[in-house]
């Protein structure tokens, strides 16, 4: 090769342009669009169907991206879950005393677990953790409104808390049930109503007394009842 001829492709590769890279997705990747989709995932396909692999093809991105957001699928489960605990928080209003304001707060979680099924077992995983703390502390504040003296403060919350997450996690796994294996409730408890009146009278009494309102109940109004019941208790136990 002759000076000229190694000058000119020295020139060439000076002069050549750049390519332009296209940017890749993960430039515009943030945690909190992680969990956004993480959250469409887990509506969708419940906890079952979410992976890191269909959560980066969700998001048109690389399974290794995801990990410098968020640790594995535990802390993405549990920060979907602080998410929605969250927002159904600063949605609620305030009633216009304590024990309505720990009704509203309730309903509105019993509706937000019934909305998202997973977050119900979610929270039941989450000893401790920051959606568990959100709630405790909304539910406490309003317990300390009530006039509970400090030391039943944590049996009354427990209670509550209980009582909340307990109740709207069966509900919500109950539906979520019955839409996995096409079960109609109407038909279904009007079924369990015949199977309950069929029962021996003296052995069942109570059972059988009921057995002709259930498929009209409300599994909602019956949520609301229970706190109605914690809240007189409390106003009896704590009576001025």
């Amino acid at each position: 090769m002759n000076i000229g001829t190694t000058f000119h492709l020295c020139q060439d590769a000076v002069m050549a342009p750049k390519k332009t890279s296209t940017p890749r997705r993960e430039d515009s990747l943030t945690r909190d669009r992680i969990i956004e989709a993480a959250i469409e995932l887990l509506d969708s396909t419940g906890e079952g169907g979410l992976t890191f692999r269909s959560l980066s093809e969700r998001l048109a991105t690389g399974p290794g991206a995801l990990y410098w957001h968020v640790a594995n699928k535990d802390d993405l489960v549990n920060a979907a879950c602080d998410a929605i605990v969250a927002r159904t928080l600063a949605d609620g209003a305030g009633g216009a005393t304590p024990g309505d304001s720990i009704r509203e707060l309730a309903l509105a979680l019993f509706d937000a677990i019934d909305r998202h099924p997973w977050v119900g077992s979610a929270l039941a995983a989450a000893h401790g953790q920051l959606p568990m703390v959100r709630i405790l502390e909304r539910i406490g504040r309003q317990v300390r409104a009530l006039g509970v003296p400090e030391e039943a403060q944590w049996a009354t919350v427990s209670v509550l808390l209980n009582y909340i997450l307990g109740v709207g996690g069966q509900n919500a796994a109950n539906g979520q049930f019955a839409r996995t294996h096409g079960i109609d409730r109407d038909a279904f408890l009007a079924a369990l109503s015949s199977r309950w009146l069929a029962l021996d009278p003296e052995e069942f009494a109570f059972t059988r007394s009921f057995a002709d309102r259930l498929p009209a109940h409300d599994d909602r109004a019956d949520f609301l009842a229970g706190i109605d019941v914690i809240l007189d208790g409390i106003a009896s136990a704590h009576a001025r």
